[in-house]
């Protein structure tokens, strides 16, 4: 059963920092409760995880709430600039040190706060003009270096530099493609389709696997992992998606598998995540402008 949020997840002024917050923390909950996830944690398990558990991840997702709300309360009035990057940077890096504390040192959302936290902020600079511009503004904010960022490099970055994979920083500079051109047509289109929200959800998740270079499978598993992993997302979409006994067979296949491997794919589940924030924006937006 999804987590109630305090605030309404259907906001009645979108772009209101109270609300946006509660929203990401609704998305993150939303992502992570989806079952069943190939390699993911879910209400099944940890999935291919040690560090993390169901419960783990909610708490993770609601001690980001203030930073959330920093980072929409700190884009009202502004434009995408140096400034308004590292200040985001900034409420991150403070989010993710409360994360660390809320999951006893384990890294559930890094990558979901800078997806959410430039979507945040793009949807105040935005306003209801819907995912795609709100997508755009994300990008010209992640166009500008962060100054401060510490100088070790991430696992992400390091794989990134490693096998030339795009990233959470290409992901975002070219304006959340594997969001906004696939997981949320894939969404909407399995709907339409008479499939159930969770198979539909399931279906965008499917959709996002087969083509984006998951930095987290790289890193765990390499190469092989991430064709694997690719290949059985796009055996499930050709079966039909989940919806179908065939779709959901080859889902189950492709679970066994990254299970086997011990890999998961977490960029995969922050992209979810980030598509469940921008559908539900937009279902707001429409709401909000008739």
């Amino acid at each position: 059963m999804g987590v109630t949020l305090p605030l309404a997840v259907e906001p009645a002024v979108p772009a209101d920092p109270e609300a946006l917050a509660d929203l990401a923390v609704w998305a993150l909950v939303e992502e992570a409760e989806l079952t069943p996830k190939p390699g993911l944690v879910d209400r099944r398990g940890p999935g291919a995880h040690r560090d993390l558990d169901l419960e783990t991840l909610r708490r993770s997702a609601r001690a980001l709430r203030p930073a959330f709300r920093a980072m929409a309360e700190a884009a009202k009035g502004r434009v995408p600039d140096l400034a308004l990057r590292e200040e985001l940077a900034a409420i991150g890096r403070a989010g993710e040190a409360r994360m660390l504390a809320a999951t006893g040192g384990s890294n559930a959302h890094r990558g979901a706060i800078w997806a959410l936290g430039l979507l945040l902020a793009g949807t105040v600079i935005a306003g209801p003009t819907g995912p795609r511009r709100i997508a755009a503004v994300a990008a010209a904010i992640a166009q500008w270096p962060d100054r401060l960022a510490p100088q070790h490099p991430s696992n992400g970055e390091r794989v990134r530099q490693a096998h030339g994979a795009a990233g959470a920083r290409g992901e975002a500079r070219a304006g959340f493609p594997h969001a906004i051109a696939i997981a949320l047509p894939a969404l909407r289109a399995s709907r339409a389709a008479g499939a159930a929200e969770e198979e539909a959800r399931l279906d965008a998740l499917m959709a996002i696997m087969a083509s984006l270079d998951d930095t987290c499978l790289l890193h765990r598993g390499g190469r092989p992992a991430l064709e694997a992993a690719q290949a059985g997302a796009r055996a499930v979409l050709a079966g039909g998606g989940t919806a179908t006994p065939a779709g959901r067979a080859a889902l189950q296949a492709l679970d066994a598998d990254l299970l086997a491997r011990w890999v998961s794919p977490g960029g995969s589940a922050d992209l979810l995540a980030a598509t469940l924030f921008l559908d539900r924006i937009d279902r707001s937006f429409a709401r909000w402008n008739a």
